[in-house]
């Protein structure tokens, strides 16, 4: 089933130890759409300038992404640059430039308005609110993304927002914030009031956990020698999930297992090079070769 994603596409300027990369394509909406066209027909909307050309459309071709959404503008595309210490975890931003992005009203295309699946990126939550009013019939299954500054400065608007959608993914400092909560257990409870039924908590390098109204279950990270790049891991992980949901066209619980584990590996390729270079190289034998690593590494008997 097509799997519509609402994000941004980006230029990025990164600095790690292992390197630096410039103007390289980035946005949550890229790593995303890259990930889940591996499982499924991807339908992006975004936005970007008049400095997004065929060199940064080309990445995008020959996948199943639909590029009808992709709005150009007059402008500049929006542009972050950020630069890792040593401990990957830590980043510091140089610079954010929304550009065009500052006036981004997602509107979908007529042939988007039957999306079953839809991904809310990182964006304002009343804008997530209007896609799906916009979309002909409920979603099969719909999944949002945020953040502190949405948390912290629209907090009624996120609210509102949350009891339209199914899966919520956020990190252990925001599920925290938003709900009160120390205890992330606790704080899944208090997220299922709100309206998701399944909460998943991204932690960078130590994985991720997913809890779900009836089961918990919890992927490692999967261990490289290497993380050259971390930027995008999250999203990317959303759209190996999401992807993978879609794809199979049900959520049930082994699906949602077996999303988490894809969605872990795709990210694990992504921060193997810088920005959608390694993610945009993948092939889906490297994807299921190293999916069943993953099966081998995280298998035990009692």
């Amino acid at each position: 089933m097509s799997l519509l994603v609402v994000g941004s596409v980006a230029f990025d300027d990164i600095e790690t130890p292992y390197g630096r990369a410039q103007r390289t394509l980035g946005g949550a909406a890229s790593y995303f759409a890259l990930a889940a066209s591996h499982f499924t027909p991807v339908r992006m909307v975004a936005i970007v300038g008049d400095d997004f050309t065929d060199k940064e459309k080309a990445v995008f071709r020959g996948r199943k992404i639909d590029l009808t959404g992709l709005e150009h503008a007059s402008g500049k595309t929006f542009f972050w640059a950020g630069r890792y210490s040593l401990n990957m975890n830590e980043r510091t931003t140089l610079a954010t430039e929304l550009n065009v992005f500052a006036g981004f009203r997602p509107t979908l295309p007529d042939p988007y308005l039957d999306s079953s699946y839809i991904f809310l990126g990182n964006i304002d939550p009343s804008l997530q609110r209007s896609v799906l009013k916009q979309v002909k019939r409920k979603p099969k299954v719909a999944g949002l993304d945020t953040m502190n500054y949405w948390i912290e400065g629209t907090p009624a608007e996120l609210r509102e927002t949350l009891k339209h959608v199914d899966i919520l993914t956020i990190n252990d400092d925001e599920t925290r914030q938003l709900t009160g909560e120390h205890n992330l257990l606790r704080a899944a409870k208090h997220v299922f009031k709100m309206g998701p039924r399944t909460l998943i908590i991204k932690r960078g390098e130590h994985g991720a956990l997913m809890i779900h109204d009836g089961f918990i279950f919890s992927v490692p990270a999967f261990p490289l020698e290497e993380v050259r790049d971390p930027t995008g891991a999250g999203d990317t992980f959303a759209g190996g999930f999401m992807g993978y949901l879609a794809g199979a066209g049900r959520a049930n619980e082994q699906t949602l297992r077996s999303a988490m584990v894809y969605g872990s590996v795709l990210a694990s390729f992504t921060v193997e090079r810088f920005g959608v270079e390694r993610l945009a190289s993948v092939t889906r034998k490297e994807i299921v070769a190293r999916a069943r690593r993953f099966a081998r590494l995280t298998t035990f008997k009692l």
